[in-house]
Order: structure tokens, then sequence, then C-alpha cells
């Protein structure tokens, strides 16, 4: 089933957990002028994350949703689930979100939700992609946008970048030449969603 293309610009949330260097390409690509749509929420559930500041700093409305340790996906979801429905969002982009949803939540924005991850899936899905390629031995790695199902980086593939992989890469340099791809492959992938190419 497909949602988009809309006839009007798409209102877009993103979930993040940590430092919002997508979020930052995601609102570069998509200001509020564009008519393919924007971002009107960020919500986070770590209330210090840097990508609610630049949330605000982009004059979008920032939430933070804690994630208890009691109960605490599903206290989450049922607050973000609210904001999602006030706010009238049409897709939902993780971005550096670490927390697994739950297949209710997922099932209830199928293709509508999407992810990026730091490998060319179905390879070294989960944490610590990057670390897994070089430990594998593998001569090119990358990053990966896709829909989201209730699985761990299962989802439909929408588009894949690739980076290669060099002679005294660590974690960390692998990770900084993947995240420059991430930041121009998760515009193109919601640019074709919201496009109905997808």
């Amino acid at each position: 089933m497909s949602y988009f293309p809309l006839g009007r610009p798409a209102r877009m949330a993103v979930m993040a957990s940590g430092r919002g260097s997508n979020l930052e390409a995601l609102i570069k690509a998509f200001p509020h002028d564009n008519p393919l749509g924007h971002i009107v929420l960020v919500i986070s559930d770590r209330r210090e994350a840097l990508a609610l500041q630049k949330a605000v700093e982009a004059q979008i409305e920032a939430e933070y949703v804690p994630w208890p340790k009691e109960r605490g996906r599903e206290q989450f979801e049922r607050v973000a689930g609210r904001l999602l429905h006030d706010h009238r969002i049409d897709l939902v982009l993780l971005a550096g979100f670490m927390r697994l949803l739950s297949p209710g939540f997922v099932q209830a924005w199928e293709g509508r939700i999407l992810n990026i991850h730091p490998s060319l899936l179905p390879q070294f899905p989960g944490l610590h992609a990057q670390r897994q390629a070089l430990e594998a031995g593998v001569s090119e790695t990358g990053c990966t946008v896709h829909f989201v199902d209730a699985g761990m980086d299962t989802g439909p593939i929408v588009l894949q970048r690739r980076v290669p992989v060099l002679p005294g890469d660590t974690a960390e340099t692998l990770a900084a030449r993947i995240l420059e791809q991430e930041h121009l492959a998760y515009p193109e992938a919601v640019r074709r969603v919201l496009k109905g190419e997808v």
C-alpha cells in the first residue's frame, strides 16, 4: 500500500537519540517552503540529545519523551503516538534513534516510517555495524535507508550508498566516511518516497 504522493506538502517527524547530524541534513533538504514537505516535529528519548537543540534552532517543535526503565517502550509509544497524531504527521523518520519500536507501533505506521542504518543491509544489522564490517574483513560497506518493520533493520530497502573500507580504517574513521553518505542518502530516499517513486 502506498501513501505517497500526497498532493500536498508532507508533514514529517524525526525521532533521534543523539547529536542529530542526519536531522540537520534533513532540515536543510526540506526547508519550510519545500513543496514535497517539511519537518514539523522532533522527538527524542534523551533529554540531553543535541538533536532537540538543533530542532529548536531551526524553529521546529522539539519534544523530550522519556523511556523509563519500567514499561518504557509502552509509555514512550503512547506519548509519541499522541504527538504524531496531534501534529498530523504523514511520515516518520528515525535518525540515530537507538530504540526498537514495538510491532504494534510499527504496524500502525507501515509504509510511513523510515530508518537509516550504517551498513549495506542485510549485512551487519543492529549495533556497531562499522565494527562488524571491519571484523568481517569486507572491502566495502555503506548505508541503507529502509522502511521499518517489526524486525531489527529488516524492512524493505529504499536506497543504499557504498563506501570503501580502507587499509588502516578504525570503526571511527569508517563511521565518519559512512556518515557523509548518510547525509546524502537520507534526503534522497525521503524525496523518492514522497514523490511516490518507491
